[in-house]
């Protein structure tokens, strides 16, 4: 791999606009001294210590605990450095492009899992050799996020998905279950209404990432992106038209407030019962619980999202790739196998509270014995990301506004959808 030699840093962006400053930084610390050539490509791993050194960057809290589970490698492996650069989420992307562009990677990034499709394409990571972790210990959904033109690139590291949370005494109050199809969820959310909730079922009515609240639904109604072959975008069907509609109508029916909540004010509205029900993932059980006390831990639960032919719900996360010009491939897949067994990601949801990636460590009573990790791993089961295209992000970004342009009142879901084909079939797959 090209180092400099000078110094050591989630969705759409092009190199082209990039500052230099991120170039100068792209080559985190790398030494000047170079380590043994790689093993060609594609070539197993044996089950000897690792050793030298390998850069590692990753984005957000996991870039910044990293280190500690780090540490727990180079104890068992004494000869190997694992040199880790926490790069804040905002810039990482482009930081990234920048790194590939100038020739100047790490051996081993973290990745948004809608970056794979973007990034893949440029031949810079290494696909996974066969043999060094079993991908079908994945969760399916998860293990899709890291495929590009049938080729997988690295592992998912962490997952996310999204479930239905939902004050269980107002429901208790309304005489309700829990809801598991639509018709029920409708219902639900009238009785969360009657029990003084303004939304009883918040939806976000357009803006950023919305797109990825409607998808479920979709995806629910025997939707999805792309035709089943791949080959064309599939907006203009019946499956999305009755997902939108079917989303739109809790705004028509008054059931959802057209008032978009962004973390730290639904939390509050949800504690104050002004929301009865909301779609989130696994880091809002404990902002629950500080911010509403240990009086309101036995007012909600959460639960698998309502379905119509199924139940299923949007999977994220942060998958892990290692770039193919690494001078120690060796480590650096060593490093990622490790990363991948069940018991080390145990560990690492102690660390980070990231769900695993791996489906049998949801068997560990940390998350077995537990009402809400247990609820989280169940809904992994059944659970999908966007399709792994380079221009996801300029079509997700066309559907968040047709969204709110339906929710609004200003179109129908006939035209919008007209449109987000429309614009969908200019832009392309990309691919």
């Amino acid at each position: 791999m090209n180092h400099p030699t000078t110094t050591r840093t989630r969705w759409l962006a092009g190199t082209a606009a990039l500052g230099i400053g991120a170039l100068l930084l792209a080559g985190c610390g790398r030494s000047d001294e170079p380590t043994s050539p790689s093993a060609e490509a594609g070539a197993g791993i044996d089950d000897s210590p690792a050793t030298g050194e390998i850069d590692v960057w990753a984005m957000g809290n996991e870039g910044e605990v990293l280190d500690e589970l780090a540490a727990q490698f180079e104890d068992a492996n004494p000869d190997a450095t694992i040199n880790v650069t926490a790069v804040p989420w905002d810039g990482a992307h482009d930081r990234i492009a920048t790194a590939i562009a100038g020739g100047q990677t790490p051996d081993v990034t973290m990745l948004g899992t809608t970056w794979v499709g973007e990034f893949a394409p440029t031949g810079a990571f290494e696909p996974t050799p066969e043999g060094v972790v079993d991908t079908s210990s994945f969760f399916e959904g998860s293990q899709g996020t890291t495929v590009v033109d049938g080729v997988s690139y690295g592992v998912p590291w962490y997952v996310d998905t999204r479930v239905l949370y939902y004050r269980t005494d107002m429901a208790e109050a309304a005489g309700l279950d829990a809801p598991a199809t639509w018709d029920d969820l409708t219902a639900f959310a009238e009785g969360m209404r009657a029990e003084g909730a303004a939304s009883g079922l918040s939806l976000p009515p357009g803006g950023p990432d919305s797109s990825l609240y409607l998808l479920p639904f979709v995806w629910q109604a025997g939707g999805d992106v792309l035709t089943e072959d791949g080959s064309a975008f599939a907006f203009d069907t019946d499956a999305w038209k009755t997902a939108f509609e079917y989303y739109n109508s809790f705004f028509t029916s008054g059931l959802s407030e057209n008032v978009r909540l962004e973390t730290g004010e639904i939390e509050q509205k949800f504690i104050a019962g002004d929301v009865g029900a909301f779609y989130s993932g696994p880091f809002h059980v404990s902002l629950l619980k500080d911010q509403g006390g240990k009086d309101f831990e036995d007012k909600f639960a959460v639960a698998m999202v309502p379905g119509d032919q199924t139940r299923t719900s949007f999977t994220g996360g942060g998958n892990l790739a290692v770039f193919g010009d690494t001078d120690n491939r060796d480590t650096a897949w060593k490093f990622v196998r490790w990363l991948s067994q069940p018991e080390t990601q145990v560990e690492w949801y102690g660390i980070s509270t990231d769900l695993p990636s791996v489906e049998s460590a949801f068997e560990d009573p940390v998350f077995a014995d537990d009402p809400y990790t247990s609820v989280f791993g169940e809904q992994l089961s059944d659970a999908k990301a966007p399709p792994a295209i380079p221009t996801w992000a300029q079509i997700s970004a066309i559907i968040d506004q047709e969204i709110e342009q339906v929710t609004r009142g200003d179109k129908s879901v006939d035209d919008a959808l007209a449109s987000i084909q429309q614009q969908a079939e200019a832009i392309g797959t990309g691919s």
